[in-house]
């Protein structure tokens, strides 16, 4: 019998240690055979990005970020479960979102972490603002299809 998973979710403007954060979930543990991590960065766009400005609701982003989490737990037999995500003004090359799934076997653990990023790209409630380099003006970025076609597989 598996002992019950409870998932860290963390919304927070601070930077993150994907390290720090692998070392919390697996120390003491003989349980944990495969640790996956998956970081999201910030990218520059091509030179053209100065700073990506994320939003969310406080709350409900939490709240929606474990009821994913908690599906994952509920289809893979996971040891471990950390997502954290940040918002606020993230400039190019630093960290956005933190996925950890822990499992006693690597397949489990991969396509967790899989399945966690497809669903957080359609239905975490976070909207994303690019802010030029040019100082033009800022967008906000729309939903990509081929993000919602991702997460289709998993149903």
């Amino acid at each position: 019998m598996r002992m019950p998973v409870k998932p860290r979710i963390v919304v927070q403007a601070d930077d993150f240690s994907a390290q720090d954060e692998a070392r919390l979930l697996t120390e003491g543990r003989k349980d944990v055979g495969a640790l996956v991590t998956f970081t999201g960065l910030c990218r520059d766009e091509a030179g053209t990005l100065s700073v990506l400005e994320l939003e969310h609701y406080p709350g409900m982003a939490e709240a929606e970020l474990t009821r994913i989490a908690k599906q994952a737990i509920e289809r893979w037999p996971l040891t471990g479960l950390t997502v954290i995500h940040r918002f606020g003004k993230i400039p190019p090359g630093e960290n956005i979102v933190l996925v950890i799934a822990a499992s006693s076997h690597r397949r489990a653990a991969f396509e967790a972490a899989d399945f966690l990023m497809d669903y957080l790209k359609t239905r975490a409630p976070f909207w994303k603002k690019e802010h030029l380099v040019t100082g033009g003006e800022s967008e906000w970025v729309e939903a990509r299809d081929c993000d919602d076609k991702d997460a289709a597989r998993w149903t």
